[in-house]
């Protein structure tokens, strides 16, 4: 053994167009897309009707689908798969009309990333102030993105955002402050 991360492989074949790499790739990525999806299904209502094995699917098919898949390395494999699970979860929850009804809920931001503990999300919600963000922010909605629907560690965010663990660090405590501000204003 090389020591080399076996998704190194799948992936650049991935972004060189090979469309069967995806075969090769999701079975050595699921499991870890599978406690991810967990997480955030774990932090919505009871009764979700959207299962963590339905949204890794979804998920991967939005990873695997697009034109230029070029990942770099496992974690910015990680940090688009927590952009593509948040995009399936917000339309799921636009799909069911849960803005209507959970629009009381408390969004809460842990400092650890997936927080068994976290309040019930309007992910409706949230996604609108982290568009707000990133009109303000584009770096501190990319933190936030990672760390909440990717469940990423300070460490590797700074690694895929190439900036120091520091910056992340302070880019997640004012993202947080102004999320939970935006939020408690719009709700």
């Amino acid at each position: 053994m090389d020591g080399t991360d076996p998704v190194t492989g799948p992936l650049s074949r991935l972004g060189e167009g090979d469309r069967e790499a995806a075969q090769e790739l999701f079975p050595i990525v699921y499991d870890e897309l599978r406690r991810l999806a967990a997480a955030h299904l774990g932090r919505e209502a009871s009764g979700h009707t959207l299962q963590p094995t339905a949204l890794v699917h979804e998920a991967f098919l939005k990873l695997v689908g697009q034109e230029r898949a070029i990942y770099k390395d496992r974690a910015h494999f990680r940090a688009v798969a927590s952009t593509a699970m948040r995009r399936v979860l917000v339309d799921h929850q636009r799909g069911r009309g849960a803005a209507k009804r959970g629009a009381d809920r408390k969004v809460t931001l842990h400092d650890e990333p997936a927080a068994e503990d976290a309040a019930e999300v309007d992910l409706v919600r949230l996604d609108r102030a982290i568009e707000a963000l990133r009109a303000r922010s584009p770096r501190q909605a990319e933190v936030v993105v990672m760390r909440f629907f990717g469940a990423m560690s300070v460490e590797e965010v700074a690694t895929v955002l190439d900036v120091s663990e520091r910056t992340v660090k302070g880019d997640w405590r004012l993202a947080r402050a102004w999320l939970t501000r935006e939020l408690e204003r719009a709700g």
